[in-house]
């Protein structure tokens, strides 16, 4: 025993450091972070593809990793279906999810395979967007489905460009934001059985295209936290986990009560900063959530800064918004800002690939990953100065957030999956 032990130990002190799993759409804090080292900055056709897996059809969600398994939704003829690949590149089953697949929902003519799964490392959860679907369900490991719900019966979905809300999944429960013309409500249920532990109405403006909202629910977490945030219908609100009640709401995301107002970005969280965008050119506002209460205005000492539209600044309109350290960095589509997270102030303004940008920021390892839906992935040094480390671009469009896990980075494409890494 004397002289085992201190082999252990020293196996044990030489060994490397699990992989982060990705378990839900962004990240393991769900905050667009990965703790992960030596993370690849580099690849192309030639480089640093591990495998590609030929996928049945387009979609947009991005793959939850647990393991050696990855799940996401992805049309597949006339049908959406949730998909079970290995690391390993080839899949292990799929399991039907809808029949209302190749719809196109909005300008960008997304599909109803657009919110993404998440899981627990037992159990995955997915929904089916669009305007006719809205399926939930919980799958275990080896898809056998343990229960499914109909968002719908909570009023038929009236939105314009469909349903591609994500649910949050947070210590053994799934919170929704149901928002549509029909229906404005917060929802809980227990993860493992879908049974509904409260429902609150979440009221907002209300008006034009305001309650067709494209955003999804997150967890704040932080002192006196953590808090349910739901950003849409011109305000974005945290409210407490146990029972839905608000505590704050800001204000003024809609300043001239514009009928063409609707939300699609999500607010970046941190545990002393929450940065809250709006859409078309509207204000961008940050605020400091510890013991913030009741309405969020230039007049409550919580709010930090806000940013109305200007000559260079413009609110993110579909990608959220990282924190890495003292910066927050905001993408456009190929401009890309750093603001200083205290004062708001732009540190640079720089542009990056062209196109429109959908997939979310992803920071690992001191730098940024940014997507374009073109292919192309920028990699931008974090910091408050400009330097791009490399380009990086796929034959394939890229709506997906990137998922990294063991080293790697998981690139959903419309014609492939993709495994990022050192060969």
């Amino acid at each position: 025993m004397s002289r085992t032990l201190p082999i252990v130990l020293v196996l044990a002190l030489a060994a490397p450091a699990p992989a982060d799993n990705w378990p839900q759409w962004r990240g393991p804090k769900n905050d667009g972070h990965s703790a992960e080292k030596n993370v690849p900055t580099e690849w192309g056709l030639d480089k640093n593809v591990v495998w590609k897996l030929k996928l049945p059809g387009r979609g947009e969600s991005t793959p939850c990793v647990w393991g050696d398994r990855m799940f996401f939704t992805s049309d597949d003829g006339e049908s959406v279906v949730l998909l079970c690949v290995g690391t390993d590149g080839k899949e292990k089953w799929r399991s039907p999810m809808s029949n209302t697949g190749q719809k196109e929902n909005g300008p960008d003519k997304a599909s109803d395979a657009s919110a993404s799964s998440s899981t627990d490392g037992t159990h995955v959860w997915s929904f089916v967007g669009g305007k006719a679907a809205g399926r939930l369900t919980c799958h275990d490991f080896d898809g056998k489905l343990v229960w499914e719900k109909n968002l719908q019966d909570y009023g038929k979905f009236n939105i314009q460009f469909g349903t591609h809300w994500t649910p949050a999944l947070y210590k053994g429960r799934l919170y929704l934001q149901v928002m549509h013309k029909n229906a404005q409500l917060l929802v809980c249920l227990e993860a493992a059985t879908g049974k509904e532990l409260w429902k609150v109405n979440r009221p907002g403006y209300g008006k034009g295209e305001s309650p067709d909202v494209y955003s999804s629910p997150f967890i704040w977490e932080g002192e006196g936290g953590p808090l349910l945030v739901s950003h849409g219908n011109d305000y974005c609100t945290g409210h407490k986990l146990e029972n839905g009640e608000e505590v704050w709401r800001v204000q003024g995301l809609n300043p001239g009560n514009n009928g063409a107002w609707r939300f699609i970005s999500n607010p970046m969280l941190s545990p002393d900063l929450v940065v809250v965008p709006s859409c078309k050119n509207g204000p961008t506002v940050g605020f400091n959530p510890v013991g913030a209460k009741g309405d969020i205005t230039p007049e409550n000492k919580a709010e930090l800064w806000r940013l109305p539209s200007s000559t260079t600044f413009r609110t993110p309109d579909v990608v959220t918004p990282v924190r890495v350290g003292d910066v927050v960095y905001v993408s456009g589509d190929g401009p890309f800002w750093a603001l200083d997270a205290k004062t708001g102030k732009e540190l640079y303004r720089e542009t990056l690939s062209k196109g429109l940008h959908r997939a979310n920021i992803v920071a690992a390892d001191g730098k940024l990953y940014v997507t374009s839906t073109t292919g192309a992935t920028d990699v931008v040094q974090a910091g408050r100065e400009f330097k791009k480390v490399a380009t990086n671009t796929l034959p394939d469009k890229i709506y997906a957030t990137p998922a990294i896990s063991g080293g790697r980075i998981y690139i959903r494409g419309y014609q492939f999956l993709w495994a990022i890494g050192a060969k």
